[in-house]
């Protein structure tokens, strides 16, 4: 009689700073452009899910937002989001880089510290450094946590992805799949046409301005040949919509026009946006303006 095969499946969840690359290795590892890329901090808002499927396995990602320390309501609800993906994760990835101080995000080394599931460091950005650093950094990894396994990347060049996949599917337990076998995300197709249109703001405009801004898709609606979507930035004070909207319209239309381009890539089809910018001074602080944007329950 021929032996069966057990399915496997796991959470794997992945935390760190801003701006180690966290989006990009998570980008790397499922295959599509989930998260949003940008040299700017505070860029995940969301706790986003990728999904990989093999023959007799599921792994289940998800990217968190960078860990910092909250200033307003906001960034405490993106902080309940890594705290949750520490207490609900079959295997840990804490993603550091070359450039990182080593003395940071104490108090989540010391949770990872007290674990009983797998924990992955990655190293990332290695391409910027040398060999002789890369080595002291493992080993500074390895004093701190001992039982986690340490792999150096460069996720953007893609570089040794593939020893870190090799690593989570041997650490992933026995269990059924949690989502069909053709799914990629949990995420809408509205969410990804706000975070197209987030990640234009962040890589278009300076300062403040995109940290200030959300993006609600106010309809979405799907036709033969294209899609039709509504879209409003809010920003919390005039100045900045009028910066959102430039001269004569000028930059919301340059805005309007990558952010169409991309979704059309993105969802393979055509796509007709409207966008428009409204005032609402408080809504990082509202519990009722979070829970609409999708960040308190």
């Amino acid at each position: 009689m021929e032996k069966q095969i057990k399915h496997r499946a796991g959470f794997v969840n992945i935390i760190g700073n801003p701006n180690v690359g966290k989006s990009t290795l998570m980008n790397a590892l499922v295959g599509e452009n989930l998260s949003i890329v940008t040299a700017k901090a505070q860029t995940t808002r969301h706790r986003i899910m990728g999904i990989v499927n093999g023959e007799d396995y599921q792994i289940v990602f998800s990217d968190t937002p960078g860990i910092l320390k909250p200033n307003y309501r906001l960034q405490q609800n993106m902080m309940s989001f890594v705290n949750a993906a520490i207490g609900d994760a079959d295997t840990i990835l804490y993603v550091s880089d070359v450039v990182e101080k080593s003395d940071k995000n104490a108090e989540y080394i010391e949770k990872l510290q007290k674990l009983d599931c797998p924990i992955i460091v990655v190293i990332n950005k290695i391409d910027l450094s040398n060999q002789e650093k890369v080595v002291a950094l493992m080993n500074m990894w390895q004093e701190k946590l001992p039982k986690a396994d340490i792999i150096p990347v460069a996720a953007k060049e893609k570089f040794n992805i593939q020893s870190v996949m090799d690593k989570i599917i041997n650490y992933l337990p026995v269990a059924e799949p949690w989502f069909d076998k053709d799914a990629f995300t949990d995420k809408n197709l509205r969410f990804f046409a706000s975070e197209i249109i987030r990640e234009n703001i962040l890589l278009n405009y300076d300062e403040e301005v995109p940290y200030s801004c959300e993006v609600e898709i106010e309809a979405f609606k799907e036709g033969k040949e294209r899609y039709d979507i509504s879209a409003v930035i809010y920003v919390m004070r005039d100045s900045q919509k009028g910066i959102i909207i430039g001269k004569a319209g000028s930059a919301l239309k340059r805005l309007g026009t990558k952010s169409r381009l991309q979704m059309e890539e993105f969802f393979q089809k055509k796509v007709f946006l409207s966008i428009f910018v409204k005032v609402d001074e408080n809504w990082r602080e509202s519990r009722k303006e979070l829970r609409k944007f999708g960040y308190e329950y």
